[in-house]
């Protein structure tokens, strides 16, 4: 039931916004930037780069918010997708050179020598993701960092949803390669 009356209220979110009111799409940033920033940082590994990418996901969906039908794909697919478009346009216009940086920069309890261990590990992790092909990158970061159901993926992406499972099953393959390679070396 709470879920049935979020998405009548996000629903009407959409028209209001539709209908120009600035407050209801401000309203749906706000749910959704945090996880466009997610998206587009797994996607870029750069934190300033994902903010300035996300930013033109919103700015992208205010443009085209006439064009969007809630009976295609949820509110979520539709920015998703946005965001994910934004994060490959950025990418082709500035290849991420910074040294990726925990989420959220904080620096966990414990050794000191098990803190870089982990830090180690989650920069590794991070090089092999960003490694895949854009396409791979962009299915693992929605389902694996984000939860978002095949369905879901299958929206943002505009892809069938058994290129979604081909492409997941691709880059967790190619991702356990690349992380075992890295291991052998140490």
């Amino acid at each position: 039931m709470i879920r049935d009356s979020t998405i009548a209220e996000e629903d009407q979110l959409v028209r209001n916004a539709q209908s120009g009111d600035r407050e209801a799409f401000c309203e749906l940033v706000r749910r959704y930037r945090t996880l466009a920033v997610s998206v587009v940082y797994r996607m870029c590994g750069d934190a300033m780069l994902a903010e300035d990418a996300a930013q033109t996901a919103f700015l992208r969906a205010w443009e085209k918010l006439g064009s969007y039908r809630p009976n295609g794909a949820s509110f979520r697919a539709w920015i998703l997708r946005i965001a994910v478009n934004a994060a490959v346009d950025s990418l082709r216009r500035n290849r991420p050179e910074s040294d990726l940086a925990s989420a959220d920069g904080k620096p966990s309890a414990g050794r000191v020598e098990d803190i870089v261990e982990r830090k180690e590990r989650s920069q590794a992790v991070q090089r092999a993701v960003l490694s895949l092909p854009e396409a791979s990158r962009a299915v693992l970061v929605l389902k694996e960092f984000h939860g978002c159901s095949y369905r879901e993926i299958s929206e943002a992406l505009e892809i069938p949803m058994g290129t979604v499972m081909s492409r997941l099953h691709y880059a967790r393959t190619v991702l356990a390669q690349t992380l075992q390679a890295a291991a052998e070396e140490l």
